[in-house]
């Protein structure tokens, strides 16, 4: 078989082998595995070999890690595929050579063996959640952000058969109301415009241990989603904003966050919270710190109605670092307390808010409830160590 040109100007030229199996070729991303022998094309004098070392060489394609011609020869191989890649200095090691083996100037033959390659992992701990391999290759090197507005075409499947097929448009992180999961999600903020790639979904970033049986998904299931990220329009950056500007934003997330809170999907309030401090964060303004306080009151609702009393706990502390008087925040922590055992604690929070506003009946009905807490608990130790004893006794006279 004759050698084909890959860079259109001669200086990648592929001659294959044996041909690989299947139709799939590596993709950008993907962690490839393969063989090599190098020779100068000049007198074809080996100057490196993985076969001789009997070991794998293994490379991120598409990052610039490896010499040009690499990069876009792996590209074009299949599993199993044998090729020789010609490489002009220009795709190789250029004027500068590689002292002492590879002499300036050198056009290089490179005898490739696809082992086999790994998708890219985008999961956020990189444990192989979220796998992706790109189909097509996008537009451009920008990528949306987290609040980024996206039109996309999605085909989710499973075990080979598709369960859902749809165009979409949605703000990333607002992808549960739109029924999207999660993986996606995370995965779109890596796509570039008119990408479209396979995704391969752990059921952590799928459907989860519940599975999504209107669609024939089972619990624990390994889904794929084909994705096309078609157009999308990036949220503004923090940083690029003044302060008025910031402000707007911040209060349109705090606005969002409550409607969110009123339909219960506490967990979507959540994140439209993050993001009101995250424009909030550089401020302090008046203003500012009272829309803080808003957001850190709103937050710690949202985590004692997902039963998080320890996150609505340091929610309110934050609260009360900017407002030590706040009643709310000191009602609310009480709660938490009380929620999580700590009846003592939680009186104290009740009756600083009395201090405060001694009518306030609601706060005087959780001191009682927290005093007769306190007596149930004292009266049921007493009952204990008394029980102790007891034995104790019995145990010396035997």
């Amino acid at each position: 078989m004759s050698f084909v040109d890959l860079s259109g100007d001669g200086g990648v030229q592929k001659q294959i082998l044996q041909e690989g199996t299947g139709t799939e070729t590596p993709s950008n991303g993907c962690t490839v595995a393969l063989h090599y022998t190098g020779t100068l094309d000049s007198d074809g004098k080996q100057f490196d070999s993985s076969r001789d070392r009997n070991e794998p060489f293994e490379f991120k394609l598409g990052q610039g890690s490896v010499i040009k011609a690499f990069d876009m020869g792996v590209a074009t191989m299949k599993l199993g595929e044998r090729c020789i890649l010609k490489c002009a200095p220009d795709y190789a090691y250029g004027a500068s050579g590689s002292p002492p083996n590879i002499p300036p100037n050198s056009t290089l033959n490179f005898e490739l063996e696809m082992l086999g390659w790994k998708g890219e992992d985008l999961s956020p701990q990189s444990d192989q959640g979220i796998i992706r391999f790109i189909q097509k290759v996008g537009e451009g090197k920008k990528t949306p952000n987290d609040g980024a507005f996206v039109k996309i075409h999605f085909v989710g499947q499973y075990e080979g058969k598709v369960f859902e097929e749809r165009d979409l448009e949605f703000t990333l992180g607002e992808g549960e109301e739109a029924g999207v999961i999660a993986g996606v999600e995370i995965a779109l903020e890596k796509f570039k415009k008119m990408e479209t790639s396979k995704l391969i979904l752990k059921p952590q970033f799928a459907f989860g241990a519940e599975g999504k049986p209107d669609l024939g998904v089972p619990a624990n299931a390994v889904v794929e989603y084909l994705v096309t990220l078609k157009e999308f329009e990036r949220e503004p950056d923090s940083w690029k904003l003044d302060d008025a500007e910031r402000m707007e934003q911040a209060k349109l997330f705090k606005e969002k966050g409550t409607g969110y809170f009123k339909e219960n999907k506490f967990k979507l309030a959540l994140k439209m919270y993050e993001k009101s401090l995250g424009f909030l964060s550089s401020s302090d303004s008046q203003e500012s710190k009272q829309s803080k306080l808003a957001v850190y009151l709103n937050k710690a609702l949202c985590h004692q109605k997902l039963n998080e009393h320890d996150e609505a706990k340091d929610a309110c502390n934050e609260a009360l670092n900017i407002d030590k008087k706040s009643v709310k925040a000191l009602y609310r922590r009480g709660q938490s307390k009380l929620s999580l055992g700590d009846f003592e604690r939680a009186l104290d929070d009740f009756n600083a808010v009395r201090e405060i506003e001694p009518e306030n009946k609601a706060a005087l009905n959780q001191v009682t409830i927290c005093k007769q807490k306190i007596k149930d608990y004292n009266e049921q130790q007493k009952k204990v160590f008394a029980n102790m004893f007891t034995k104790f006794a019995k145990s010396d006279k035997q």
